[in-house]
């Protein structure tokens, strides 16, 4: 079992924050994502968008700033759990009990949501039997490139995510198709080229103005039909198939841990963004108090005030003494 101070649910960059929050007052962060990498919608649904409001920085985009947060909470060591989601919340003698989908149990002495919009689920093709080969064939996200190696996968999508991972597995699979229903990219301009030239080069296959049309196999995934603009079929014999049609937030197994909500966000203290369960925090996009504004900025001060909270949590038996960093620098773990 994992053992840690807090439990940080979600490794957005408001999650990410709160590690160097809590690290500048030594206590030890473990985070957990549903997502495959940190930088929930950052990086997973814009990483190349510019933010113009994160202080300091004129402009910068969105996976720089993930990545400057991970360079910044570096000297704090934290843990990752990537890929899995916080199902459970059980309270002990000695804090809390999480659970992961995966059977991942982290214990620790305060809990903090920081998951952005909620969990993010794949948003899923509608396809006849899609359910009977998802976990044998059908997959929503690439957890270990290595896993499709030396085999036959088919991409579905048109974003960032689609033209990033046709890029990285086409050096990995055997065989691999991207298909895409439409003509153009919603993704960066610069992977579309990427990918066309992979084509080009015969590196994939990739069909454009092309639908999934249906998944056929005997317990396990075989072949997928397709269907293009001028109404002529094929079929497409694939190991693997992974649909990559973006992420829709929901606040998923959250939503049954007792928590005081008001529509699909927690309540909380705005003294220290508690929220109606002791030990248990929000911060970030999934809280909601009077004049909340959904924004990054708003989220890192959230975690500052919750991290000074939570030390009490972590340390009851010593006072709690402000330091700034510009005295006393950053410590490490």
């Amino acid at each position: 079992m994992i053992q840690t101070d807090i439990c940080i649910i979600g490794a957005g960059p408001v999650g990410l924050f709160a590690v160097f929050e809590a690290g500048l007052l030594k206590m030890r962060c473990h985070l957990v994502d549903a997502l495959p990498q940190p930088g929930g919608q950052l990086s997973e649904i814009y990483p190349q968008k510019p933010i113009y409001d994160i202080p300091g920085y004129p402009t910068i985009n969105a996976q720089e700033l993930v990545d400057n947060l991970m360079k910044q909470i570096e000297p704090f060591k934290p843990g990752f759990t990537l890929g899995e989601r916080v199902d459970t919340l059980e309270r002990t003698s000695e804090g809390f009990i999480l659970g992961t989908n995966e059977n991942t149990s982290i214990m620790c002495k305060a809990v903090v949501i920081a998951g952005g919009l909620g969990c993010f689920e794949p948003r899923k093709p509608v396809l006849e039997n899609l359910d009977k080969f998802e976990g044998s064939g059908v997959q929503y996200m690439v957890k270990n490139p290595e896993q499709f190696r030396d085999k036959k996968v088919v991409l579905a999508g048109g974003g960032d995510s689609a033209l990033d991972w046709t890029i990285h597995l086409a050096d990995i699979a055997k065989e691999l198709t991207l298909i895409h229903r439409n003509e153009t990219f919603r993704g960066a301009p610069d992977s579309a080229e990427k990918v066309a030239k992979l084509a080009e080069e015969g590196k994939i296959k990739l069909l454009l103005n092309t639908n999934l049309q249906k998944l056929t196999g005997n317990g396990r995934l075989k072949s997928i039909e397709v269907l293009n603009k001028q109404k002529e079929e094929a079929s497409i014999a694939t190991d693997y198939l992974i649909p990559l049609f973006g992420l829709s937030p929901k606040l998923g197994p959250i939503a049954n841990w007792k928590l005081a909500l008001d529509r699909n966000a927690i309540e909380v203290d705005t003294l220290d963004y508690s929220t109606s369960v002791p030990g248990v925090y929000a911060i970030g996009d999934i809280n909601t108090y009077p004049g909340k504004l959904k924004l990054i900025l708003c989220g890192f001060h959230e975690a500052a005030l919750m991290a000074q909270s939570a030390f009490k949590l972590v340390y009851p038996d010593q006072k709690l003494s402000f330091k700034y960093t510009t005295v006393n620098g950053v410590p490490t773990l």
